[in-house]
């Protein structure tokens, strides 16, 4: 039994490059000091005086940064380079932190905090679509279970002393650590990480003079609408998810009366569940399933896990049942669909796919904190927790509707990643 557990998590890592393990070194890095997010909504309610809507529309405005720093991200990727981008998005989005702790007003506040965003978020289209050169497709999978580890595990030790400096340091202290560590993941970055350049150019010239490789070409994912109704799907299944990073924080405040290092404990279960078990679960099941059903299943998940909220008795019981059931909904939901949508890229345009992708949550994060807001106040978290679990419900179906355009097999059938038809995928060595 020990030895069988052993093989199985040697497998799950075993085969990935260095360069991704790198990539997970950097977003550790980056992800432990991304924590201002986390109580934001908090901060501003009780330290600077906002009303739950004013604090609402402020997540929203990050979430506004955060879309329009995915579409600028996705462009620059495609046209300079994905290392750039992630290097000066790293550099100049801690910097602007720092600018950001000194802003107390409701126009000021989400002035800054929408610009901050906006940098910040060019990053992820651009790391997302650096596998693609960094990493072989039958790795996708597992290289991006690998790097959503290490956020997490960043996220998890993030959380838990985000609550210990609120309570004994200060709200200041999250802004210093947020400033420092994306600073020192932009330096990490450029003196570990070799630049291989943009892959999708030479992707695209070996494709053509290929003789196997199917025909490339260089639709635009805007024109894509299986793709667009994917990311559609993604969306609304985002904006129930994100309560976990806006509204949830609030309602174990007020609604159950916990304090902010006690919140912290409650979010770094997350992160640690993640970090144990994403990378064995997703070895295994990639090898027997194919990827929407899994995105179905961890949406099932994630919109069971909000209904548990509404559970009647002691608040630790349907806390926990809430965050073990996300936890996991995330485990299973997460990596299937990034993969998927890396896989419908084509390489010319793989920052663009990547950045509609990344613009999907972006947008949500637009609404569910304001939406979220605006349930609570109107009514209350119990009828907030119907909703999101409603919305949930919406996006599995969606899913199973459109499910018949994204045809792939299981990892134990075919080896490497299944390419549309009229898409052309690289095999990196």
């Amino acid at each position: 039994m020990a030895n069988s557990l052993l093989q199985l998590i040697r497998n799950s890592f075993g085969g990935l490059s260095k360069e991704v393990w790198l990539l997970s070194l950097i977003s550790f890095i980056n992800r432990s000091g991304t924590i201002v997010i986390l109580f934001m909504t908090i901060f501003l309610t009780q330290e600077l005086g906002f009303t739950k809507l004013e604090a609402g529309f402020a997540m929203s405005c990050f979430g506004i940064g955060s879309f329009a720093g995915s579409y600028v991200g996705g462009w620059l990727t495609d046209r300079y380079g994905y290392y750039p981008t992630m290097f000066w998005s790293l550099v100049i989005g801690g910097l602007s932190f720092f600018v950001l702790m000194h802003m107390t007003t409701v126009i000021s506040f989400c002035t800054a905090v929408l610009f901050v965003s906006l940098i910040g978020d060019a990053f992820r289209p651009a790391n997302l679509a650096s596998l693609g050169a960094y990493s072989k497709p039958e790795n996708y999978n597992r290289s991006l279970s690998l790097i959503r580890m290490a956020v997490n595990l960043g996220f998890a030790f993030g959380s838990a002393g985000a609550g210990f400096l609120v309570r004994f340091a200060g709200y200041d202290w999250l802004f210093i650590i947020d400033g420092i560590t994306c600073i020192l993941a932009g330096i990490f970055l450029r003196f570990v990480l070799a630049d291989r350049g943009n892959a999708t150019v030479s992707e695209t010239k070996e494709a053509k003079t290929s003789d196997t490789a199917p025909a490339v070409t260089t639709h635009s994912a805007y024109k894509d609408r299986p793709y667009i109704a994917f990311v559609s799907m993604v969306f609304i299944q985002s904006v129930a998810f994100m309560q976990l990073f806006s509204n949830f924080q609030l309602y174990l405040r007020e609604a159950v009366g916990l304090l902010e290092d006690e919140i912290g404990q409650i979010l770094f279960i997350n992160g640690v569940v993640i970090f144990i078990f994403e990378m064995p679960l997703i070895y295994v099941l990639e090898r027997r399933f194919k990827r929407m059903p899994m995105i179905i299943l961890g949406g099932v998940m994630i919109g069971v896990s909000y209904l548990c909220l509404n559970l009647g008795g002691h608040w630790l019981i349907p806390v926990l049942c809430y965050i073990l059931l996300i936890s996991f909904g995330e485990i299973i939901n997460f990596p299937f669909m990034n993969a998927l949508a890396l896989n419908r890229a084509n390489p010319a345009r793989r920052g663009e796919f990547m950045g509609l992708y990344s613009m999907s949550f972006s947008l949500a994060f637009i609404i569910a904190p304001t939406l979220g807001a605006y349930i609570v106040e109107q009514y209350s978290f119990e009828v907030l927790w119907y909703a999101v679990g409603l919305l949930s419900g919406l996006s599995i179906i969606g899913f199973m509707m459109i499910s018949p355009y994204f045809k792939d097999k299981v990892m134990s059938d075919d080896k490497t990643s299944v390419v549309p038809e009229n898409v052309a995928m690289e095999m990196v060595e």
